[in-house]
């Protein structure tokens, strides 16, 4: 196996940029593939973020309900860059507890062998639950009807 994908990451050319407010500049914003650009957003970033947490089921299950309430108020305020980005963490919540149910201590790869993959199910099984409780909201935030309208316009419009 191959280097993991990351390692060839090329900031010049990612679309999403630290030293843009996306609220002010919602325009430069563009949804992307599954997490993309949820860790460099900003106000974003910070306003979501400081609540993203999944140590363990009861704390996954707060963090979820307060980012799904946040998603919900940025649709209310009509502000579908938050609502994205708040979408974004839920899915992260999934993706990040599944990595830590998986692999013990949450590595993928051994850089000291050659990037092999660790084995798999050696991971943390209150991770799992964290990530099942995780998975729920951030479908429940992608179903949304009012948020489905306002990504494809988004997409559409914009990219």
């Amino acid at each position: 196996m191959g280097k993991p994908s990351y390692l060839n990451f090329d900031e010049n050319k990612y679309a999403w940029k630290p030293d843009i407010d996306y609220r002010i500049d919602p325009g430069s914003y563009r949804v992307g593939k599954g997490e993309q650009g949820v860790l460099i957003c900003e106000p974003y970033k910070s306003e979501i973020g400081r609540y993203w947490r999944f140590k363990t089921p009861e704390i996954a299950r707060q963090s979820s309900e307060k980012i799904y309430a946040l998603f919900l108020a940025y649709l209310k305020e009509g502000d579908f860059v938050g609502a994205d980005m708040a979408r974004k963490y839920l899915q992260m919540g999934y993706t990040r507890s599944r990595r830590y149910a998986n692999y013990k201590g949450g590595r993928k790869y051994d850089a000291g062998d050659g990037y092999r993959e660790f084995e798999r199910g050696t991971g943390d099984e209150q991770k799992a639950e964290s990530a099942a409780i995780f998975y729920d909201k951030w479908k429940l935030a992608e179903g949304h009807e009012q948020y489905a309208e306002m990504k494809k316009s988004w997409k559409d419009e914009r990219g």
